[in-house]
C-alpha cells in the first residue's frame, strides 16, 4: 500500500467510512457499530491492526472454503501469475484453461462435452441458451 506507517484500526475505519459504500449493510449503523478492520488472514482466522483475531464463519462470503492464505493455492497462484494471469478465450487458448475443461469434462455426464467461463450469471445463462440451440 502507498501509506508510510502501517493502518491502525480507527484510522482505517475513518478513510473507509469517506470512499466507500458497503453491501449488505445500512451504512448509518456503521455511526454506532463500527466495522471490523481486517489487516490480514491465516486459515479461518481475521485479524485487525490490532491484532485480535475473529472466526471467519462464512469465508468472505464463501470464496475463501481451504482458508485464508492457503500456502499450497498460494504456491500455485504465483506459479500460475509467474507463467501467464491471463489471456482472453476469443481467438486464443493456453494449457492451464484447457487442462481445467478436461478435468471439468471428465466429471460431466456424456452431453455436455464443453465448458463456457463466465464471471457472472447472465453471461452464463445467455451462453448456455446459445450453445443448446
Amino acid at each position: 500500500m502507498s501509506h508510510s506507517r502501517p493502518p491502525d484500526n480507527k484510522a482505517l475505519t475513518r478513510r473507509d467510512l469517506a470512499v466507500l459504500w458497503h453491501p449488505c449493510t445500512q451504512m448509518k449503523d456503521h455511526e454506532s457499530l463500527p466495522m471490523i478492520p481486517i489487516a490480514r488472514g491465516e486459515g479461518v482466522w481475521l485479524y485487525d491492526f490490532d491484532g485480535r483475531r475473529y472466526l471467519d464463519a462464512i469465508s468472505s462470503w464463501w470464496v475463501n472454503l481451504f482458508g485464508h492464505c492457503n500456502p499450497h493455492i498460494n504456491a500455485r497462484l504465483r506459479e500460475q501469475l509467474d507463467t501467464l494471469e491471463h489471456v482472453i478465450l476469443a481467438g486464443f487458448t493456453h494449457e492451464a484453461v484447457v487442462e481445467l475443461s478436461e478435468k471439468l469434462v471428465a466429471l460431466t455426464p456424456p452431453g455436455l462435452s464443453r465448458c463456457f467461463y463466465a464471471d457472472n450469471g447472465s453471461s452464463a445463462v445467455e451462453v448456455a441458451l446459445k450453445m443448446s440451440f
